[in-house]
């Protein structure tokens, strides 16, 4: 037996108390609630074993990893695979969607954390097949990608060396078997070119996961795994606030009457003290809600009531103020442990108007705040093939770009995934409305599973919840196309024939998850925002894809017949929210992933990086900038015109929507951005870069504008104004032959009544011309207000490859202006398609992509890094007589 002698047990006692007094003081001060990421050092490996790793033994060690991320860029980040993007490389990584990857990463944890009473573990993004072991115990069989996993972890952590270890399965491997297994299959999206999976056995509609990793026909396919979005440990003790939701009841520009939800979880029956802080825009507490409630041990709703006088109301960009409140929560309960809790959101109404017509039509039209609401914008893509690359600074890029160029909403697509919240704050904070989709891109899905629909519903209810408080958010969207699909492109066809008692089960599952299960979830999470069934659609209602009533998507431009753009003239729609034509992207852009002699028309990297008809895209790109500019002397020549080609077509088909005002309420183009560089229907391209599109747009989308639409030998002009006001303007006509002589001119005023369009006249060539030659002939629809010039319409008489147009003797001058530049542009003679080319300089333009008048100037602003002499050194000026 050992003796301790007194003064050694002395002093034990004394840190004994000095340890148990440091952690009751610790216990006391540690906030009762508490969130932070799992961070640590993480590593990946091909699992060994695995079919792949034979032929990829170098990826079988153990390498760095970065979480979130996923396993291609954690290839690339070891040098274990080429660049994803650059040259031809995609053939060659197809294995890595066949193979399963693992990871493991080791974090520590603090005392506060292990002395509250509970834990759990939040995984906001797992791609997609995964089982997570924690400190060696399976705790989690993932199988969704959109889906937020928490799971309780009491007990299971420690202080340090905690071990996460993620297996994710190959989803084609797992799933091929089961679609193989079937004796008629469901028609999918887009079928592997490299032999990866059969390409009549497509897996990737059987997986929660974003439609686009199998490759789309604007981006590559790689099939990704890995933690894409982060994983924290939570910890609290008896009280945990599940949930904050704040909901309009009633608003006008008077009063708002609010209801205020909390949920919270309670281990035990208590007395609870709640306090909501409602604090305007400008940073103002407005009034503090005071209730004290009584918490049964489970799940607790506590509802408040509140009203705002002259509450200052969130309006999409163009049409009012961006304000948002702040509401801070506070429960404090009977421990004395406050909990607290915020969101910030706009006070702002939605509806989506169906008044019928007396032929049978059926309006869609956006009502915000009782204003009826033109939609103009785009739709937008994944913003990378591999998301969690993708920072607030890049969303912020192209979504500023989509304000700027005069739009006021956009189209999250379905084939993609549920965008983070940075995009909505964004899109709340610039004034975007949001199209919302669900995340099905086209292909059936097998919705007849009653455990496939289980699924997508807790995925739907997680989304939902999560962003229910963005005002942005003005509709939840079934899907993509996919009943379209169904019933037009053949799919119902061929396995009616084939089986159709499975075909039948098969509509059915679909009637059940769009016209039910998800509209269900909207109905009673998603705070009054519609919902809407598919796009297109009638909400499943006879045919999918109508003219006169519903949404419509609209691609016999480019698409299908190919018919030239002037169709677009012919299809006046409800609401267009689908149409568009490709470019290719900047000659910077394109030099990202293609050598110079490798940029030919049908060279190997320029088909990568064409997924339009399987690679043969600029096939159908060529036919229409030929049928209408004439043939590309080389390659930079086909960018430019495709650009020109791109920018003219989709402004026809905008103008005449906007023209067709009210029966027509929207214009969505496809599409806003890039999803990697390479050709696209984008206005934006991958690195930001504006394309000849993009310019235009922020003319043709202008809240006051004109539209002058010419169709077998008259032009029809219309005033557009989307103010909330009436404003008066001065229609000036000019017709020039191209040496800039004035040849006609006419003049008249006209009022332009508020949220409007208004047809004012009809022209006929000959009236125009006046016996002037038609190719050596122009005509410049020019709409003043207030004396100040606002909008141009330019119309042409012939196909642009037989005007006679003359080399235009443009000059540009360069001039510092404040923090920026200022270049002005002139022409001797009439330019059309100006385009200002820095090369390789980032600059910001206010302006591009113009007609040029002769005598007038053009001023633009210019933003750069560069200094003045290097501005002057890359700018190149070209029209469209250059590349003739």
């Amino acid at each position: 037996m050992t003796r301790t002698s007194p003064l050694r047990a002395s002093s034990f006692l004394r840190l004994l108390a000095a340890v148990v007094l440091a952690a009751a003081a610790l216990a006391a001060t540690a906030s009762p609630y508490d969130a932070r990421e799992v961070g640590g050092e993480w590593r990946f490996r091909l699992v060994p074993g695995d079919a792949q790793a034979e032929a990829h033994r170098d990826a079988v060690d153990w390498h760095a990893a970065t979480v979130p991320g996923s396993v291609h860029t954690d290839l690339f980040a070891n040098k274990l695979i080429p660049d994803p993007y650059v040259g031809a490389p995609e053939a060659g990584l197809q294995w890595i969607g066949l193979a399963d990857w693992e990871y493991e990463g080791r974090f520590d944890v603090d005392a506060a954390t292990l002395q509250r009473k509970h834990a759990a573990l939040v995984f906001d993004g797992l791609d997609t097949f995964a089982t997570v072991e924690l400190n060696g115990r399976k705790i989690l069989d993932a199988d969704n990608y959109f889906r937020t996993w928490r799971v309780p972890v009491d007990g299971l952590l420690k202080a340090q060396g905690n071990e996460l270890r993620i297996v994710f399965r190959s989803p084609i491997r797992k799933l091929l078997p089961q679609v193989l297994a079937m004796p008629n299959r469901i028609a999918g999206n887009y079928p592997s070119p490299y032999g990866d999976e059969p390409k009549d056995a497509m897996t990737g509609n059987f997986a929660r996961k974003p439609g686009y990793h199998y490759g789309w026909d604007w981006g590559p396919r790689y099939v990704t795994a890995g933690i894409w979005r982060s994983i924290r440990v939570e910890s609290w003790n008896d009280t945990r606030i599940a949930d904050f939701v704040v909901s309009t009841k009633a608003l006008d520009e008077k009063r708002a009457e609010l209801a205020l939800a909390l949920s919270v979880a309670s281990d035990v029956a208590q007395h609870a003290a709640v306090e909501i802080d409602i604090v305007d825009p400008d940073g103002k507490r407005v009034d503090t809600l005071r209730r004290d409630f009584e918490l049964k041990a489970g799940d607790n709703e506590l509802s408040l009531q509140a009203g705002i006088d002259q509450p200052r109301r969130w309006w999409p960009v163009g049409y009012g103020e961006q304000a948002r409140y702040r509401f801070a929560a506070r429960v404090v309960d009977a421990r004395g442990e406050t909990l607290r809790t915020e969101l910030k959101t706009g006070l702002r109404t939605v509806e989506l108007r169906r008044d019928k017509d007396d032929d049978g039509g059926q309006g869609f039209a956006f009502v915000i705040n009782g204003v009826p609401v033109f939609a103009k914008g785009a739709n937008v893509i994944p913003f990378d093939a591999f998301p969690a690359r993708v920072t607030r600074e890049r969303l912020r890029r192209d979504l500023q770009a989509a304000r700027d160029a005069n739009m006021n909403m956009v189209r999250n697509w379905g084939g993609g995934y549920y965008e983070s919240d940075d995009f909505f704050d964004l899109t709340d904070e610039l004034g975007l409305l949001v199209w919302q989709d669900f995340m099905f891109g086209g292909g059936m899905p097998p919705a007849y599973d009653p455990a496939f629909r289980a699924n997508v519903v807790a995925e739907a209810r997680d989304n939902v919840r999560r962003l229910r408080h963005y005002a942005s958010i003005v509709l939840w969207n079934g899907n993509n196309e996919e009943e379209t699909a169904w019933k037009d492109w053949g799919h119902r066809k061929k396995l009616v024939e084939a089986d159709p008692v499975f075909a039948a089960k098969v509509w059915q599952g679909y009637v059940d998850l769009f016209g039910h299960d998800l509209r269900q979830v909207v109905a009673e999470e998603g705070l009054g925002v519609p919902y809407w069934s598919s796009s297109p659609s009638n909400d499943l209602d006879e045919k999918a894809n109508d003219s006169k009533r519903g949404d419509k998507h609209y691609w016999d431009v480019w698409g299908g017949p190919a018919h030239p753009p002037v169709a677009y003239l012919d299809e006046t729609p409800r609401f267009m929210s689908e149409f568009g034509l490709q470019a290719w992207p900047a000659q910077p852009t394109v030099d990202a992933f293609a050598k110079r002699d490798e940029q030919s028309v049908d060279g190997p990297v320029i088909r990568a990086h064409q997924k339009f008809m399987a690679g043969e895209g600029n096939t159908r790109l060529m036919l229409y900038v030929e049928r209408e500019y004439g043939k590309p002397r080389d390659f930079a020549d086909f960018i430019y015109l495709s650009q020109v080609m791109q920018a003219d077509g989709i402004e026809l088909a905008a103008l005449h929507h906007r023209a067709s005002r009210p029966y027509t309420m929207g214009s969505l183009y496809w599409q806003l951005n890039d999803v990697w560089p390479g050709a696209s229907w984008s206005s934006v391209d991958y690195y930001g870069r504006w394309k000849a599109l993009h310019y235009h747009a922020r003319r043709f989308f202008a809240p006051v504008a004109v539209a002058a639409l010419r169709k077998d030998g008259t032009t029809t002009v219309s005033l557009l104004n989307d103010r909330n006001k009436t404003l008066k303007g001065e229609l000036r006509l000019r017709v020039f032959d191209m040496d800039g002589k004035l040849l006609h001119e006419e003049k008249r005023m006209d009022e332009l009544p508020a949220l409007s369009s208004k047809a004012v006249g009809k022209f006929v060539d000959a009236d125009l011309l006046h016996g002037a030659d038609p190719k050596r002939s122009v005509a410049v629809f020019e709409l003043h207000v207030a004396g100040e010039p606002v909008s141009r319409g330019v119309v042409y008489f012939d196909a642009a490859k037989s005007l006679a147009l003359p080399e235009p003797g443009l000059q540009a001058k360069i001039q510092k202006a404040g923090n920026g530049y200022r270049v002005t542009v002139s022409a001797r003679k009439f330019a059309r398609a100006v385009w200002l080319d820095f090369g390789d300089a980032e600059v910001q333009l206010s302006d591009n992509a113009f007609d040029l008048v002769p005598g007038e100037q053009v001023v633009i602003a210019l933003r750069s890094d560069a200094n003045l002499e290097a501005l002057r050194k890359a700018l190149h000026v070209r029209s469209l007589a250059d590349a003739r």
